[in-house]
């Protein structure tokens, strides 16, 4: 029995009406020459359409072609597909500025006033690369539970402490590979004095100095640190360029359990072996420790809190853990620069309605239910919120309309005839 509920209807509009306010797609189209002359695609919510359906929808360029005929958004052959989506680049590079724009800044964790936000990365290989081709850079607030930032560069493109503008009390973290003195200069003056940083420090990455100027050997510190698992601190400050002033730090290190830094030792002689490299027997004894350089003052923000907040950057893993596994973002079927960058973004733009469309599922979960500790999993929603954003996109088809396609249709998903092995046509009707 077919409820109300059950007929196919097109709800694109909804998901435009969850685009910020204001944002004249049609407009945004032409100032990126997205669209210079309307004869097939004449509107930026229908192109928009069809680099979702391209990249997050899953469509090859042929299945592309097929659908909006099928759907009758208008008829484009493959390589039209592939022509408009490349010109659309600019076009989806703006949309995600102004989707992160509109974004609110997180609550206040751990310290009033303070906005705790993680950075990290992640790589993108086109098809039958062995190394990175792309890298998607990333900023995570952990107040919202959701991206912040989100910025895509080629292989060239380095991870940046400073990518993605600080806020007025802001705290970013992030990993050993944000340890760079210029950068980290870079984006305390982005932040106006008013930003700080949590950053993990690898034993050799910066040139450590005592407030005086004399050279801190920090092998040698921590060999002479008292066993326990307290955490322990010093001011100092690691030198920057010639002529450049020093950048005042504190560095606080935590020993690891025994089975933690045995487990570390173990990845480090597994890594140099795979490398065929020798061994740094420094590196064995830094493996020990946890170490991390701040810029936040002493009065206000003990040691073991900036250890517990640092511990946090897992989130962000997470997250991009959640755009690999759930929208497939790591299996990118392009070759070219301009394809590539359109079905990246594309689902960029995805990734954002979904960490909102996820977040307002969450606050609507009944109290009752929380309180029996029924929590939503975020893995589960943010699934489901895809699954909603991508059937949304791919519009009411139905069974009907595909069994009587019309000939656009049909050619559009066929072949493209060919001289020499002739193709096979099901059902098969003969053999010789």
């Amino acid at each position: 029995m077919q409820t109300t509920a059950s007929v196919v209807t097109d709800e694109f509009s909804d998901l435009l009406n969850r685009l910020p306010a204001g944002l004249d797609l049609d407009r945004l189209a032409r100032d990126t020459k997205a669209i210079q002359r309307k004869r097939k695609i004449g509107d930026g919510a229908s192109l928009l359409r069809l680099a979702l359906a391209r990249g997050p929808g899953g469509f090859s360029l042929r299945q592309t072609s097929g659908w909006v005929s099928l759907l009758g958004i208008f008829d484009l052959s493959n390589p039209g597909v592939h022509y408009r989506l490349k010109q659309a680049v600019a076009f989806l590079a703006a949309l995600v500025g102004y989707l992160l724009a509109a974004k609110a800044p997180g609550a206040d964790l751990r310290w009033a006033g303070r906005t705790l936000r993680l950075a990290d990365g992640t790589c993108v290989s086109k098809p039958g690369s062995k190394g990175t081709d792309w890298r998607v850079h990333g900023v995570f607030d952990l107040g919202s539970g959701g991206f912040s930032h989100l910025e895509l560069t080629d292989k060239h493109g380095a991870e940046a402490l400073d990518r993605g503008a600080p806020l007025a009390g802001e705290i970013r973290i992030g990993d050993r590979n944000y340890a760079r003195v210029p950068v980290l200069k870079r984006f305390l003056a982005a932040g106006g004095g008013k930003s700080d940083f949590i950053v993990r420090l690898g034993w050799n990455a910066l040139h450590l100095m005592t407030p005086r100027g004399k050279a801190f050997d920090l092998i040698e510190h921590l060999q002479h640190l008292p066993v326990g698992l307290r955490p322990h601190e010093v001011a100092l400050q690691a030198a920057a360029g010639r002529g450049e002033a020093a950048l005042p730090l504190r560095l606080i290190v935590q020993r690891k359990t025994p089975e933690a830094a045995e487990a570390t030792r173990v990845a480090l002689r597994r890594a140099a072996i795979k490398q065929g490299r020798k061994l740094d027997p420094r590196s064995l004894i830094a493996a020990a420790f946890l170490i991390v350089v701040t810029s936040l003052p002493t009065r206000g923000y003990a040691a073991k809190d900036i250890l517990a907040v640092y511990r946090l950057r897992w989130q962000i893993e997470l997250a991009f853990k959640r755009l690999k596994s759930l929208l497939h973002i790591d299996r990118l079927p392009t070759r070219t620069e301009q394809g590539s960058r359109s079905w990246l973004y594309a689902h960029l733009i995805v990734a954002l309605l979904c960490d909102d469309l996820s977040h307002e599922f969450l606050e609507c979960s009944p109290e009752d239910l929380l309180d029996a500790g029924y929590i939503p999993s975020l893995w589960a929603v943010q699934k489901m919120a895809l699954l909603t954003l991508v059937s949304i996109v791919i519009g009411p088809l139905s069974l009907a309309a595909l069994v009587a396609a019309g000939k656009s249709v049909h050619r559009h998903l066929a072949n493209a005839p060919r001289k020499r092995k002739p193709h096979v046509r099901y059902p098969v009707r003969a053999l010789f």
